[in-house]
């Protein structure tokens, strides 16, 4: 089972939420999401536990307890939504988006510039 762990500490490792987490179990990984940029914590993570009834037991015990200075949060990860990064489906990227006018054969489509304005294409 795959389990989420919000609201670390900044100075939490991976090697931290292991120690934690194998009190109650085998752990498969455990792991502390770092920003690329800065380096630093994202103060959350994530342990995987192969037995789901001893990862139950973490996630029931452990939920709202004090670690490292923090009150952490644990639960049951939700599966990684397909598509990648973007989890909204009608993202369009930025700028004004776009428009289809027209009908018929000629169909125009004027998208977003941001400030340069609109293009128009035709098909």
């Amino acid at each position: 089972m795959n389990i989420f762990v919000a609201k670390l500490s900044g100075s939490t490792t991976g090697d931290d939420l292991n120690q934690l987490f194998s009190e109650y179990g085998e752990v498969k990984s455990a792991k502390v999401v770092f920003d690329r940029e800065t380096g630093n914590s994202k103060r959350f993570g994530f342990v995987e536990m192969e037995n789901d009834e001893e990862a139950n037991k973490a996630i029931d015990e452990l939920n709202e307890a004090e670690y490292d200075g923090s009150k952490i949060v644990v639960k049951k990860a939700r599966p990684k939504e397909e598509g990648g990064f973007n989890r909204s489906s009608n993202n369009r990227g930025g700028g004004r988006g776009g428009e289809y006018r027209g009908g018929g054969g000629d169909r125009e489509f004027r998208g977003g510039g941001g400030d340069k304005g609109g293009f128009k294409k035709r098909y």
